[in-house]
């Protein structure tokens, strides 16, 4: 009886380690998105400047995700998931010195390399033996619950702290060593929980090799290029939602206090809206879903766009704010499902999600630069409105891309994904 209790809570202290883990990690690349305005003062930089150190960092990640699947099939995820804590912990406690422009950019490709190619795809990977082949859906809604929970618990304990001590270059320095830390601590835990071993019992493609015919089987498949589409356009909203901070701060002329309080706030959503999204979807369909959530995306980020920045108009933007962020939080719950949706080989599910995220999360290069660009080149409420406008249109694309798989793949019983 003993032997089985432990190995439960062995079991679940598994995931606990790889939801906070999975979520802590990448606060530091993405400071921005709750001290944009701290951040660019510390650094002395311009919008155009702090949109490059995310762009630099999409760039090291968009080539290290493939490489980093294949890596984890054949390296203990123990390992890889540990590595990547303690050297991106160690790079943080550095960046809180706030080093020169250049320095910056090399911290923010540094991070590509070891959160994208050491550390995602040996999270995905332990997650899938985490839970048989009938689980699946349930191991990643709980994987991205638990790294909803873990990134609002430590950012509203963290904001407090910034708070607390000025929020000014200090205070700032403070958070980045506070999350380099907790990043190194769970580097250790990881070490010390985490098993070596690589399980390939709940995988039905054990065994299986994929070389360069099983790569260019997969590209060729119509339903690939849409799912990749869908994350893409789905990612872009992830990013509009960045700009909410400085959107309160700019426009509506809130404290950097209370426009990061909305930041962190909008986080509390992340997992409820992962965790109730998933149950829509196995009710109405995971491509239905998704095309109703580009829907609301589209006439969120427009209303952005025009709304006036007085006042009165706070809790309608706040409002705004909390249903964007819903919709974005719930579409990155299941947008991974559309590979099961889509008739996705089995054996082929590696290389296909290693495709996908390669080209979905391209905006991590392209959206930082092209917000600060537009702010840069056309300031206050004119330079949102492109924004705001340019990513609805971008949603509309992904709308058009979540349709065609449902009437094809879905609608039109069509299960041959590379028909």
């Amino acid at each position: 009886m003993l032997s089985i209790t432990m190995s439960v809570f062995r079991h679940w202290l598994t995931m606990v380690v790889l939801s906070i883990s999975g979520g802590i990690i990448f606060f530091l690349p993405f400071l921005q998105e709750v001290y944009y305005k701290p951040l660019a003062q510390a650094l002395s930089l311009n919008n155009t400047e702090v949109g490059s150190l995310m762009s630099v960092f999409g760039m090291t990640s968009l080539i290290s995700y493939f490489p980093g699947g294949w890596l984890a099939d054949r390296v203990s995820p123990r390992k890889l998931i540990s590595f990547s804590l303690l050297l991106t912990g160690i790079t943080g406690l550095y960046f809180s010195t706030f080093p020169a422009y250049g320095v910056s950019l090399a911290l923010h490709a540094f991070w590509g390399v070891s959160i994208s190619f050491l550390f995602w795809g040996a999270m995905i990977r332990m997650t899938r033996n985490w839970a048989p082949a009938e689980e699946q859906g349930r191991a990643f809604g709980i994987l991205e619950t638990g790294r909803g929970l873990g990134e609002v618990l430590s950012s509203a304990a963290i904001l407090s702290v910034f708070v607390a001590l000025g929020s000014g270059d200090y205070a700032l320095s403070m958070v980045i060593v506070l999350f380099a830390g907790l990043i190194l601590l769970l580097g250790l835990i990881a070490w010390f929980t985490l098993e070596d071993s690589i399980n390939e019992e709940n995988s039905s493609a054990a065994g299986q090799k994929v070389g360069l015919e099983e790569i260019i089987s997969a590209l060729k498949m119509p339903v690939v290029w849409l799912i990749a589409t869908v994350i893409l356009t789905g990612y872009c909203a992830y990013w509009g939602t960045f700009r909410f901070t400085s959107y309160a701060t700019d426009i509506f002329m809130m404290s950097v206090a209370i426009a990061a309080s909305i930041s962190v706030g909008k986080m509390w959503l992340k997992p409820l809206a992962a965790f109730i999204a998933g149950f829509i979807a196995d009710r109405f369909g995971i491509a239905r879903t998704v095309a109703s959530l580009f829907v609301v995306l589209v006439v969120s980020f427009c209303f952005f766009a025009v709304m006036p920045g007085s006042a009165v108009m706070i809790p309608l933007m706040l409002a705004n704010v909390a249903l964007a962020s819903l919709a974005v939080f719930a579409m990155r719950g299941i947008y991974f499902a559309l590979l099961e949706e889509g008739g996705i080989p089995m054996a082929v599910t590696g290389t296909v999600a290693g495709i996908v995220s390669a080209i979905g999360f391209t905006p991590d290069i392209f959206m930082p630069l092209l917000g600060g660009v537009l702010l840069d080149t056309f300031p206050g409420a004119t330079g949102y409105r492109y924004f705001f406008f340019t990513t609805a249109g971008i949603c509309a694309v992904g709308f058009a891309a979540s349709l065609i798989i449902y009437l094809k793949y879905v609608k039109g019983g069509n299960s041959r994904a590379a028909d």
